[in-house]
C-alpha cells in the first residue's frame, strides 16, 4: 500500500506526459502548428503538476526523516487534509511512526526497569570512559556509599580518596580485590570487581563496589560463636569433674590430718596441692563462664533512646573512677534530640567498656582525655568514643576484636569482642581509628 499506489499514480502521470509529447511531436512534423499551441500549455501544466508532485513528496520524505533523526516519532502526519496522491505515503509514515513508538516505548521500558533494578540493589555500579575518565553512570548505592553527590570524571575521585582511585585505575577486567574507602570520618573494606565493553569505538569500564564489612562481620561471628560453645562444652565437661574430685580430695586429708600425726609433711603438701588445683580449676570455670557471654546475647530488647541520657548514665557512673586518676571526660552532642532504637542496657556495656579501654591508655598522661560524641552521617547515627592515649599500632589494630586477644598482662581479651557482638545484634558496627602517640577512637555506627 505504501509503494503501489505513488508508484501507479506516477506511472500514470509519465505515460500521459509520453502521449501528449507524442502528440505534439505528430502536430510539429505535420505542419499542424494551430494544434501545436493548444497541446504545448498542457505539456507546460503536466510538467509542473509533475514536479510539484515530486516536490510535496519530497517535502514529506524530508519530514518523515527529520523525525526520524531527532527520534519524534510523536509527529502526526495529516491523511485526511493531504492531497489524494499524498494520503498513502503520509498513512505510510504514520504506520512507520507507530511502530518506532512501540519499539522506542519497549526500550525506554526496559531501560527504567534495569535502572530501577541497579537502584534497588546494595552494590553500588559506576561506569566511565577508559579514554577520557568521564563517568557515564553510577547508582544511588554508590552515591551513598562513598557519600559523593556527583562524579564528573573518574580523576576526580583522585582528589578525595588517593588510594581508591589507585585501585579502581589499576582493576583489570574480570579480576577481584579488595580496597579501602577513606570517608570523612569513616573507613571500610569494599570488593572492586571489574569489566570493560565497548561501543560506537569507545571503550568503557564498569566497577562494582561492594561492601563487604557487614558480610566478613557476620561470617566472622558465627565463626566465633561456633567455636565458643565447643570450647566453653568442653571445658566445663573438664574442670567441674577436675573441681568436685579436687574437693572430695581435700576433705578425706582434712579428716586424716585430724586422726593421724604428719609425716614429713607430706599431708601438708598434699593438702596445698588439692586446694591449688581446686582454686584453679575455679578460677578457669570462672574463666570459661565468662567466655560464654559472648553466646548468651541472641536478641536485644529494642526501645527508643535518647542519646543524651545514655551519655549521662555513662557520665554518672563513671565520674568517680575519672575524677580518681584525673581524667577530664567531655561530651559533644550537637543535637539534643538525636535518639537511637536499641537494647539501653546492652549498648550501655559496651560504652562502659570502650571507656574503661580509654581510660586505661590515658592514665599516664597528665592532659588526659576523653571524648564521647555522636552525630549524623549519611543516614547513620554514629557514637564516637576517643581519647588523647598512646595509641595502637597497625598489627594490634588487626586483632582487637578477636576473642582471647588482649595487650594486657590482666586483661580478658573479652571486652571488644562481646562489643562487636552487641552491636551485630543492632544491626550496626564498631571499628577503630588509633594512630600511635596520638589516641584512638572507637566509632559505633548505627
Amino acid at each position: 500500500m505504501i509503494y503501489k499506489t505513488p508508484g501507479k499514480s506516477i506511472a500514470l502521470r509519465v505515460l500521459l506526459l509520453f502521449i501528449t509529447l507524442s502528440a505534439a511531436s505528430w502536430l510539429l512534423m505535420s505542419s499542424r502548428y494551430v494544434y501545436l499551441c493548444l497541446v504545448i500549455p498542457v505539456i507546460i501544466y503536466q510538467v509542473i503538476e509533475f514536479y510539484n508532485f515530486q516536490r510535496k513528496a519530497q517535502g514529506e520524505l524530508a519530514q518523515f526523516v527529520e523525525s526520524v533523526h531527532y527520534r519524534d516519532f510523536s509527529r502526526y502526519f495529516d491523511v485526511k487534509h493531504a492531497p489524494v496522491e499524498l494520503q498513502p505515503l503520509r498513512q505510510g509514515f504514520n504506520e512507520i511512526n507507530s511502530t518506532f513508538k512501540v519499539i522506542s516505548k519497549e526500550k525506554e521500558t526496559q531501560y527504567q526497569y534495569l535502572q530501577k533494578i541497579l537502584e534497588l540493589v546494595n552494590t553500588g555500579i559506576l561506569s566511565y570512559d577508559e579514554n577520557d575518565g568521564s563517568v557515564v553512570w553510577m547508582n544511588e548505592s554508590l552515591k551513598r556509599m562513598l557519600q559523593l553527590p556527583y562524579l564528573k570524571t573518574i580523576h576526580t575521585l583522585q582528589k578525595r580518596d588517593p588510594s581508591l582511585y589507585r585501585e579502581i585505575i589499576a582493576l583489570k577486567p574480570g579480576d577481584n580485590k579488595i580496597g579501602v574507602a577513606h570517608l570523612e570520618r569513616t573507613t571500610f573494606r569494599v570488593l572492586l570487581s571489574g569489566t570493560a565493553f565497548q561501543t560506537d569505538g569507545k571503550m568503557y569500564k564498569l566497577v562494582a563496589f561492594q561492601n563487604v564489612v557487614d558480610a566478613l562481620d557476620e561470617t566472622e561471628s558465627k565463626a566465633w560463636q561456633k567455636l565458643l560453645s565447643v570450647m566453653t562444652h568442653e571445658i566445663m565437661n573438664s574442670i567441674a569433674p577436675i573441681s568436685s574430685l579436687a574437693d572430695t580430695l581435700k576433705n578425706r586429708v582434712q579428716k586424716s590430718v585430724s586422726t593421724k600425726e604428719y609425716s614429713n609433711g607430706t599431708l601438708e603438701d598434699l593438702e596445698l596441692g588439692i586446694e591449688t588445683i581446686k582454686r584453679r580449676s575455679e578460677g578457669l570455670l570462672k574463666f570459661a563462664e565468662t567466655f560464654r557471654s559472648l553466646n548468651k546475647i541472641t536478641a536485644p530488647n529494642l526501645k527508643k533512646v535518647l542519646i543524651r541520657d545514655l551519655f549521662e548514665n555513662l557520665q554518672q557512673l563513671m565520674q568517680p573512677t575519672l575524677d580518681q586518676k584525673n581524667i577530664e571526660m567531655e561530651i559533644i552532642l550537637q543535637d539534643t534530640e538525636l535518639e537511637l532504637e536499641i537494647d539501653p542496657n546492652l549498648i550501655e556495656q559496651v560504652l562502659i567498656n570502650l571507656v574503661v579501654n580509654s581510660i586505661e591508655a590515658v592514665k599516664d598522661k597528665e592532659d588526659g582525655r576523653i571524648i564521647l560524641s555522636a552525630f549524623r552521617s549519611s543516614n547513620k547515627t554514629i557514637i564516637k568514643v576517643s581519647d588523647n592515649g598512646i595509641g595502637m599500632p597497625e598489627d594490634v589494630m588487626e586483632k582487637i576484636f578477636i576473642p582471647f586477644f588482649t595487650t594486657r598482662k590482666n586483661g580478658s581479651g573479652i571486652g571488644l569482642s562481646l562489643c562487636k557482638q552487641i552491636m551485630m545484634l543492632h544491626s550496626g558496627n564498631i571499628y577503630a581509628q588509633s594512630k600511635k602517640g596520638v589516641g584512638t577512637s572507637f566509632i559505633l555506627q548505627f
